[in-house]
């Protein structure tokens, strides 16, 4: 018996037909409101009910099918194949250790979770098209924030229990579910740890490329620590006046800059750990291996894409702070 689904085509969008369909059969299935094995409306009716041309209509259940979210019976109809539920994943940009969260987050995932993933590369317009073409599409969304005030408004479209916030606590909300890492007083904390390490140079510079978009607070504790502890310190903005210097420590946010440093640790034969410091900002799969290991502030990218799984997985609400730490190997 056909299900009573019923759904609205809008014929002024530019949203294609067909598309329109597949999306309003994926919310139905990402929303229980069609279960597995439920017979969908057969094609004259859909058709009907929607002044839709069959050739749609047959377009849209042929997508579903190549999705695994359909199947077909021949001359019984169509029928929902799974409990199959789209998530999105909004990244800012792809790098080592967001592959390292993105991993986590899939294998954490049951196999009935298909999870597409798009970046938004700090562009508002990107990010904003992202969302508004999404809506009513996915299960649950996991976004990964940015500092635009277009960003709340541009979120609030979608319902808070079907929204996780990760990475960054900037404009979100007491209400919000979120898997925050600190980039304030835990990286103080870290730095903290290595204090007798910074000790051993003559001065401590942070280099905080213009490019980056990393928190801007990293600084702010980066001078306190300074301050509090009594380090001579300096900060670089401008990429072109990284120039290293014997029993100088350095700190970056970027891994362009740590190939930098090791460049030139060769060119004017200075060995990190000894001759200069190096703390890199994010650990990847690599930097245990890079030169003879170079050390790093970081938060559990690992634990980070694990809690952001366990809030799709158990429909519950999440709001958690994921720990930074410092690793000390041979560069500092």
């Amino acid at each position: 018996m056909e299900t009573n689904f019923a759904f609205t085509i809008n014929h002024e969008s530019d949203i294609p037909k067909y598309q329109q369909l597949v999306d309003a059969i994926n919310n139905a299935i990402a929303e229980n409101i069609l279960a597995k094995g439920e017979q969908l409306p057969s094609v004259n009716s859909i058709c009907k009910k929607n002044q839709l041309s069959r050739d749609t209509v047959f377009k849209a259940y042929t997508i579903l099918k190549e999705q695994k979210l359909i199947d077909s019976v021949p001359n019984k109809g169509y029928f929902v194949a799974g409990e199959t539920r789209k998530v999105l994943l909004v990244l800012d940009t792809f790098k080592a250790y967001k592959e390292v969260l993105y991993h986590s987050f899939v294998n954490n995932l049951a196999d009935n979770i298909i999870v597409d993933v798009q970046f938004h590369h700090y562009n508002i317009d990107n990010f904003k098209n992202i969302i508004n073409n999404s809506i009513g599409k996915y299960f649950k969304y996991v976004v990964m924030n940015f500092d635009n005030k277009e960003i709340a408004p541009t979120l609030s479209v979608i319902s808070n229990e079907k929204l996780l916030l990760i990475d960054w606590n900037i404009h979100s909300k007491s209400k919000n579910n979120y898997v925050f890492q600190d980039f304030g007083k835990a990286f103080y904390k870290a730095l903290e740890q290595g204090e007798h390490l910074f000790k051993k140079y003559k001065k401590t510079v942070f280099v905080y490329p213009t490019f980056t978009n990393h928190p801007k607070e990293t600084i702010t504790f980066f001078k306190k620590f300074c301050t509090d502890f009594n380090l001579n310190h300096e900060i670089i903005t401008n990429p072109k006046e990284f120039i290293i210097e014997k029993d100088i420590a350095y700190i970056s946010v970027s891994d362009r800059i740590l190939g930098i440093f090791l460049e030139q640790c060769r060119e004017k034969d200075l060995e990190p750990g000894k001759d200069v410091g190096f703390l890199s900002y994010n650990e990847t799969p690599m930097k245990k291996f890079i030169y003879k290991g170079i050390s790093v502030v970081t938060t559990d990218f690992n634990e980070l894409g694990n809690k952001a799984a366990e809030f799709v997985t158990k429909d519950e609400p999440m709001q958690y702070y994921v720990p930074t730490k410092l690793t000390i190997r041979e560069s500092l």
